[in-house]
């Protein structure tokens, strides 16, 4: 089969399994043209295929809301169970009822190969198109658009390899060759080291061929690649690495495909310097500018769209008028354009994980007395922002969640809360409505808090490793600049973190509030990985309340909502049997 014919294969085949983000791409365009000279052509010089191909590339990052068949991935880990009656893909994901040969949304062999694919198509074709526009970074003026097209396709490449990287350890290196689809690849695995080092190689290559931050128009353009999202990513993928599951116990010792040979402290601080580096160029006060932390909690995840709201790295572009979260998790008992399938419920665990309003943990503040049956009043103000619970003001009620209440009714045959609570982050402001309206809801990939927190926990571990007690002076302050943002008391100045708190105090304080943050995000069910921690989490059942109405007064039973041991191969995930089956190279992960 010559060039021609096998590039236009390969084309109509990626055309067919577009996705819904750009469905509409290539619909005018008969297959038969859809050959790498259409797409890149030499005489576009505004590169309108190209543009679109690229989309295509985009196309592969994960929306997180309601991904896993209408549940959020959180709902895997020890902050949610899923409300559903079925045995669904996030239950099975908790329970750890899957094989290597399984096919679960949240593992993604197919699809990130899929998209670095399609970027290595995208990177080896685009300086065809003559393009005539140019653009100015933080770096250099009139630089020709190809370049910074072409780093954004490395730029996702570089993502999608982390993405297998975090689930998976090393995984096979394509480099950039676009092979074709169902071509065997016959690649052994690479080394995690290798992988990572691959990765932060080519974030570095293209960070300054990147489109500068903060996006002007961020509702717009927010989605777009630039030098920030870059450093963002390179700080995650080396927090990643230097943490336990890779860098202290992996899961096999001496195998390398699952994580280094030796424990190093320094890759600790390599992650700290990757956060720092972000910090100091795109900071607040950076040299290149503008990131920093939005005033209000609530605003980071709907209201980021004015030239100053600047805390949103990179996202993932949602549609317009849509009320989806609200209709999959909003509270039962509403009808209409109010109605809730409540697929997500929260656990007790992760409400007992918010502190008092002066940031102690409930029972240690001398502050706020902890009352079980006030348990909501005086709390961090990020509570009634994430959950939903009895007593919660919601479309112009006061919601009800003990059993046999308007949201909690007994014998329905819906996706009731399993534990009492519901699931609030993400939605409108719904409070003092009587229906869900539509919104412009994005998915955010990366935000500034996350760099701050990666900071911290780097620099502490790091600090921990080098047999330091003392906490450094930048840890404490951006932790505590994250719970000031919250609405965490500050009056002492200390926002319940105590100046004379110690490193391993820290690390405690570190995980908890990256926790409470970034709740349903996506970091937790990665993060009690990483940490290896899920053991010691799962060997306890998961809690909720039974709440029971009783002569007007509110009985409170905690009760065990899953039981569900974690088998430490589970760390990782399993290669897919179709993938070993198929490649004598390809060596599986242990256990499975």
């Amino acid at each position: 089969m010559n060039i021609r014919i096998k590039n236009k294969l390969y084309i109509v085949l990626i055309g067919l399994s577009l996705t819904l983000w750009s469905c509409n791409d290539y619909e005018d365009v008969p297959v038969e043209k859809l050959t790498l000279e259409y797409v890149f052509s030499s005489t576009d010089s505004l590169g309108v295929n190209a543009k679109k191909y690229l989309n295509d590339v985009y196309s592969v990052l994960r929306y997180g809301h309601n991904a896993i068949e209408g549940d959020y991935l959180d709902a895997a880990s020890d902050d949610a169970i899923t409300s559903s009656f079925s045995e669904n893909q996030i239950y099975q994901l908790q329970i750890g009822r899957y094989s290597a040969f399984t096919r679960l949304a949240d593992m993604g062999w197919a699809n990130y190969y899929r998209g670095i694919r399609r970027a290595n198509t995208f990177i080896n074709n685009i300086d065809v198109v003559p393009f005539l526009q140019t653009y100015n970074n933080h770096v250099a003026t009139n630089v020709p658009l190809n370049r910074a097209l072409k780093a954004e396709a490395r730029f996702l490449k570089a993502y999608y390899y982390f993405e297998l990287v975090k689930r998976y350890g090393g995984v096979s290196l394509v480099g950039d060759i676009p092979y074709e689809l169902g071509e065997p690849m016959e690649l052994p695995r690479n080394t995690f080291d290798e992988c990572i080092e691959y990765i932060v190689s080519e974030l570095d290559n293209v960070k300054d061929s990147l489109r500068s931050v903060p996006i002007a128009n961020i509702g717009a353009d927010g989605h777009v690649v630039t030098a920030g999202a870059a450093m963002a990513l390179k700080a995650r993928v080396l927090l990643y690495a230097a943490s336990p599951l890779f860098n202290e116990s992996p899961v096999q010792a001496a195998n390398p495909y699952v994580g280094y040979d030796t424990y190093d402290p320094a890759r600790w601080a390599r992650a700290a310097e990757a956060a720092e580096d972000f910090i100091n160029d795109w900071g607040p006060s950076g040299r290149y500018g503008g990131y920093g932390l939005m005033d209000n909690f609530k605003d980071v995840f709907l209201n980021y769209y004015g030239p100053v709201t600047n805390e949103v790295i990179f996202h993932v572009q949602g549609a317009l008028d849509k009320r989806d979260v609200e209709q999959n998790n909003g509270p039962v008992g509403f009808s209409s354009n109010a109605k809730g399938n409540g697929r997500t419920s929260p656990t007790q665990n992760l409400v007992d994980a918010f502190p008092m309003k002066d940031g102690k943990p409930i029972g240690q503040s001398t502050k706020y007395v902890y009352s079980e049956q006030w348990m909501y009043d005086n709390r961090d103000p990020r509570l009634d922002y994430t959950v939903l619970h009895n007593g919660s003001q919601w479309l112009s009620t006061t919601l009800h969640t003990y059993i046999g209440g308007r949201s909690n009714p007994t014998g329905s045959t819906d996706a009731t809360t399993k534990t009492s609570y519901y699931l609030r982050k993400f939605m409108g402001n719904y409070e003092d409505k009587t229906e869900y309206t539509g919104l412009l809801r994005n998915w955010v990939l990366f935000r500034y808090a996350e760099i701050l927190l990666n900071y911290a926990e780097a620099k502490n571990e790091y600090d921990l490793a080098s047999s330091k007690t003392t906490v450094d002076a930048k840890v404490i302050e951006y932790i505590r600049s994250i719970r000031k943002r919250a609405g965490i008391d500050g009056d002492d100045g200390t926002y319940g973190i105590s100046d004379n708190v110690t490193c391993l105090e820290m690390r405690e304080i570190i995980r908890n509030e990256r926790r409470i943050e970034m709740a349903f995000e996506e970091h937790r069910f990665y993060d009690i990985r990483r940490w290896k921690t899920a053991e010691d989490i799962f060997n306890q059942p998961l809690k909720g309340l039974a709440l029971v109405m009783k002569a007007g007064n509110i009985l409170t039973e905690h009760i065990d909502v899953l039981d569900a041991k974690f088998d430490p191969k589970r760390y990782l995930y399993p290669i897919p049997y179709s993938e070993v089956n198929k490649n004598s190279n390809m060596v599986q992960n242990p256990g499975w």
